[in-house]
């Protein structure tokens, strides 16, 4: 694929400036002019040039480095760890490196590391994202960088994407605990204006509108800014006289905070708990915990392929992949009412 991103050279013609001025600006030298430090950054931002950390080994490889960028909301959280395992092995295949970062859910911090990366000029890059405006890559891929969204789709912004099935993932669980008695279903997810956790709570809702269930707000709860907040809410929750008799919990850390408390109240085998994403021994738990689980190693195998196949050309619509999850039905969500 040939690049099409501005160099040091075109910065000097459209500066009037000598490529050794454009150099020392851009690498933050001392000793020029301001005036012409203005006008090379005029240049710069007029041209959208990136700084290229790795001109030789582009020259190597026919403009390739051989890379590629991978964001991720926390490379500590047991999905994110699972989806760069994921990408790593398909791309190691092709003998092609995998740098990655972590987002935090910080749309500064998903502009700083993509710009981060392309200043390193990866050949594309796999984003889970965080900001709610992706308009700013459009000059990016016009450059030659190729994105492929996986967990959540970009806004603004359109591009191959890799997803699952939240919602009905979601839906199915919570209509077993109904089918089971529960009315009084407690619902416990991340931020409401993330992609996934806005689906998810969809088929809670989904759930008990088909079951003509009075939706009943006190026992819901969106967004939590640490574990302790978790543990926290779950603790007031469990203490009330009209407790809910089951938990549906919307992400890996929040169902283990869960685990936690229901152990600690002892009321583990009173209350029914599902939760959604895998945990490492759920099913050797006393009671062995029922989870909705998304097939990580495809979603990141398919997200890594559909980056390759446009590094390699391909010039067709971009596309959307939906991977159906997995309802893995234990002990734990079989506990009545």
């Amino acid at each position: 694929m040939n690049r099409t991103r501005p160099t040091m050279l075109d910065v000097a013609k459209e500066s009037g400036t000598s490529l050794k001025t454009v150099s020392r600006v851009v690498n933050g030298e001392s000793g020029v002019k301001p005036e012409l430090v203005v006008k090379v950054e005029r240049a710069v931002k007029k041209l959208n040039y990136r700084h290229n950390l790795t001109a030789g080994s582009l020259r190597r490889l026919g403009g390739r480095t051989k890379t590629i960028g991978l964001l991720l909301e926390n490379v500590s959280n047991p999905f994110s760890a699972a989806l760069h395992r994921s990408v790593e092995d398909t791309a190691r295949a092709r003998g092609v490196e995998v740098l990655t970062g972590s987002l935090d859910e910080d749309s500064n911090r998903e502009r700083e590391l993509i710009n981060g990366f392309i200043a390193r000029r990866v050949d594309g890059l796999i984003v889970v994202p965080s900001s709610e405006d992706h308009k700013y890559l459009v000059g990016e891929r016009k450059a030659g960088t190729q994105f492929v969204f996986i967990d959540r789709p970009a806004l603004n912004f359109t591009s191959d994407t890799v997803t699952a099935t939240n919602s009905e993932g979601v839906e199915e669980a919570v209509k077993t605990l109904i089918s089971l008695g529960h009315v009084r279903i407690a619902y416990l997810g991340d931020f409401e204006q993330i992609y996934t956790a806005k689906e998810r709570y969809e088929g809670y809702r989904k759930a008990l509108r088909g079951a003509k269930i009075a939706f009943d707000k006190e026992v819901v709860k969106l967004g939590f800014e640490n574990e302790a907040a978790v543990e926290s809410h779950l603790i007031a929750l469990l203490s009330r006289e009209n407790r809910p008799t089951a938990i549906f919990t919307g992400q890996n850390i929040i169902t283990l905070m869960a685990i936690r408390v229901l152990r600690s109240k002892n009321l583990h085998h009173k209350i029914a708990l599902i939760g959604f994403d895998d945990l490492p021994l759920a099913d050797l738990l006393d009671p062995a915990i029922s989870l909705v689980t998304q097939d990580i190693h495809v979603m990141g195998n398919i997200a890594t392929q559909l980056l390759f196949d446009r590094l390699d050309g391909l010039k067709s619509p971009y596309e959307k992949r939906v991977v159906p999850t997995t309802f893995a039905q234990r002990a734990s969500g079989l506990i009545r009412p």
